[in-house]
């Protein structure tokens, strides 16, 4: 990989928590960033932010609602039409298992259970919009932020329109991330552009997390170099399709690696997203 000074790196759901603070630290060692957001008014202020913290002023703001498609394509469509290179995409934006909703389940803008929507099709399909300027930009990576909280995907009922828990919609969206990111690596091999993805720590100090009520465990500066190093560390070139509980490569749950259902679940996210 290129030193991180002569990187263009996006990170989704940067305005706060592990987003945040990753994106802190590639300003400081002078990335180009992108930073997404949904919200204009927070997203300009964390530019400014970032800007005063850091000295990096190559920081820039891109908006999207990922429960929204038609905004994840505009998205992608204005990264392409403004960028002439993208040397990592990092799907990290999520909702977690209580908000929003508050534990009653929730539709995205265009009608799907909301956190398989934004944790897991909105990534899917940003990222297989950006695949060419990727692989322009090679070598480059991608790195889906992930969890060890996965559950298995019912095909009858992907939606969850029959027995839905916000704990369970949450670890499905997790394990889809894992199933399609394995289906990256395959389809990327001779590109030199790799597709890993991790769990970066177990209830970090973030919104998500106090949100559940739960008490945090994993310090959030370790997720960050967990997933810094999914990004930048050399040692990683040729790394791709691997599943990472904070820096140790480990096994996640067993139907990702089950090629009938990874075959099922791109057949029906290429049909819901319309690729």
């Amino acid at each position: 990989m290129r030193p991180l000074d002569e990187q263009t790196i996006l990170i989704t759901g940067a305005t706060d928590g592990l987003g945040r603070a990753l994106a802190a630290e590639l300003a400081r060692r002078g990335t180009t960033l992108l930073v997404h957001g949904r919200d204009q008014a927070r997203g300009r202020q964390t530019v400014e932010e970032l800007m005063a913290e850091t000295g990096n002023r190559d920081i820039h703001w891109l908006r999207a609602d990922l429960a929204s498609l038609d905004e994840v394509r505009g998205l992608a469509d204005q990264i392409t039409a403004e960028r002439s290179s993208l040397h990592a995409l990092v799907n990290n934006a999520g909702i977690g298992t209580a908000l929003p909703g508050d534990g009653e389940r929730v539709e995205s803008m265009d009608g799907y259970e909301l956190r398989f929507a934004v944790n897991y099709l909105a990534g899917y399909l940003l990222t297989r919009r950006l695949l060419a300027l990727l692989k322009q930009s090679a070598p480059a990576r991608i790195v889906n932020v992930s969890s060890a909280g996965q559950a298995p995907l019912d095909f009858q009922d992907v939606m969850l329109k029959r027995h839905y828990e916000g704990m369970h919609a949450y670890a499905r969206s997790k394990l889809a991330q894992v199933m399609f990111t394995f289906d990256l690596a395959d389809e990327l091999k001779g590109t030199a552009v790799t597709a890993n993805c991790l769990h970066p720590g177990t209830y970090m100090p973030t919104k998500m997390v106090r949100a559940a009520g739960v008490t945090p465990v994993t310090a959030l500066e370790d997720g960050v170099g967990a997933t810094l190093r999914l990004i930048a560390d050399p040692e990683l070139d040729a790394v791709s399709g691997r599943y990472f509980n904070g820096r140790q490569e480990t096994e996640p749950h067993p139907q990702a690696r089950d090629p009938e259902a990874r075959q099922r679940l791109r057949e029906l996210s290429d049909r819901l997203v319309g690729v």
